[in-house]
């Protein structure tokens, strides 16, 4: 049997503490400073989504992280034009995505789910 992912879906930019910690990675890059002014301009939209391939899948629909190189039909691909604005965020891993999870989302915040049309998607 496949194994279940877990991946975070953020449509930026964020207006909470959370988004501070959500790219402490990337705290000694030349751009944080500007990334951290942005992601802290307005309100955020998250999602965690779970399945099977979650994440390459999500990475498929929101498209390469350079809008100028996503797919047309890709969120980035048809609504971003330039990298530092390229609209939404989604986990590049099953461990990330179980982190960014963790981080945004507090016990009992997520909801199970099951659409009417699941049994027809997966086996």
């Amino acid at each position: 049997m496949e194994e279940v992912e877990e991946t975070y879906i953020m449509v930026k930019p964020d207006g909470v503490q959370r988004g501070l910690e959500h790219y402490k990675d990337l705290k000694g890059k030349s751009f944080y400073p500007k990334l951290i002014d942005y992601i802290t301009s307005g309100p955020v939209v998250s999602m965690a989504w779970e399945g099977v391939g979650v994440v390459a899948s999500a990475r498929k629909l929101i498209g390469a992280t350079n809008p100028l190189q996503a797919e047309p039909g890709t969120i980035r691909g048809d609504l971003a034009v330039q990298t530092g604005r390229n609209v939404v965020h989604g986990s590049d891993s099953p461990e990330n995505g179980k982190r960014e999870v963790a981080l945004w989302f507090k016990e009992g915040e997520l909801c199970e789910w099951m659409p009417a049309q699941a049994p027809w998607l997966r086996e």
